[in-house]
């Protein structure tokens, strides 16, 4: 049996190897998005209604989520935030993230998410308010 000699040099995966995963991510969501933009959430009968939508009547946090992504497609900006503002920044953030993770990924480095805990319960506690506002009568205006 051979020792493993702790000084050998480590093998490090090749560029094509390290952004496999942020290419295939990017197909996905890409995939997912293309659905979206041609087959079209305001037309009833194409996508299952929310669940605690159907069940409460209550608009949950990702309602109008899928109305937004095929405005987003469709170059719609104030419908896509009419619908649900909140997922449009989370596309943007997300564009951000998988920009990051990119050239991090071309450069050897991991990508390392680690926010702070108060910025972290900040952004619950803004999705927590958004979501009763847009149920209450007022909030009607925040409604997919």
């Amino acid at each position: 049996m051979q020792s493993v000699n702790a000084t050998s040099p480590r093998v490090t995966p090749g560029r094509a190897a390290r952004l496999a995963v942020p290419a295939g991510l990017l197909a996905a969501v890409a995939g997912a998005f293309a659905y979206v933009g041609a087959v079209d959430p305001n037309e009833p009968g194409h996508y299952p209604a929310c669940p605690l939508l159907r069940l409460t009547g209550l608009y949950c946090p990702g309602c109008g989520g899928l109305r937004s992504a095929h405005a987003v497609v469709h170059g719609d900006l104030p419908a896509a935030l009419q619908a649900n503002a909140p997922a449009v920044l989370g596309y943007a953030v997300f564009a951000v993230l998988w920009t990051v993770w990119v050239v991090r990924a071309m450069r050897g480095r991991p990508l390392r998410i680690d926010p702070p805990p108060a910025l972290v319960w900040s952004l619950g506690g803004l999705l927590l308010a958004f979501t009763v506002v847009r149920n209450l009568p007022f909030g009607g205006w925040l409604h997919p």
